[in-house]
């Protein structure tokens, strides 16, 4: 298997705090569908550095269709359709439950494991995509 693509690699530095971790849980997001990862990391920056869609709110502010074409501008175009869909409810219930921020999950989960659990109640985040994110989230988040 290939190595882990890290959030340094993508140019996401976690330690500068709510933004850069939002990038990140949208990486990890991409990175934990069966894709390649190069594909997975191009999808990341079309989205992120390419359209400047680097809030939950600004992703909310795309169309489905937007985000289809921008995953396959990416050519992430396997799941294009689904992963679309999911990025935009990802979005919109971190936007409605938790005010928009990652911190927000953290300070409401009395502990890692329910931290995690809440993680996992977002549509498309399975204990994979968890996973990824948490390796490079413990870092600030210990």
């Amino acid at each position: 298997m290939a190595s882990e693509i890290s959030a340094k690699e993508l140019g996401i530095d976690i330690s500068q705090g709510e933004g850069e971790l939002f990038k990140w849980f949208i990486a990890s997001f991409l990175f934990g569908k069966r894709i390649q990862q190069d594909i997975a990391a191009d999808a990341y920056r079309v989205i992120v550095e390419k359209h400047q869609r680097d809030t939950p709110r600004k992703i909310c502010n795309c169309s489905w269709q937007e985000l289809v074409d921008m995953l396959g501008e990416g050519h992430y175009v396997r799941y294009d359709e689904s992963t679309a869909e999911r990025l935009l409810k990802l979005c919109d219930k971190l936007n409605n439950e938790y005010g928009g921020k990652l911190g927000n999950i953290r300070e409401r989960s009395k502990d890692r494991k329910e931290l995690e659990k809440r993680l996992g109640e977002f549509e498309g985040i399975g204990p994979k995509t968890v996973e990824i994110f948490m390796r490079e989230a413990q870092k600030v988040w210990s």
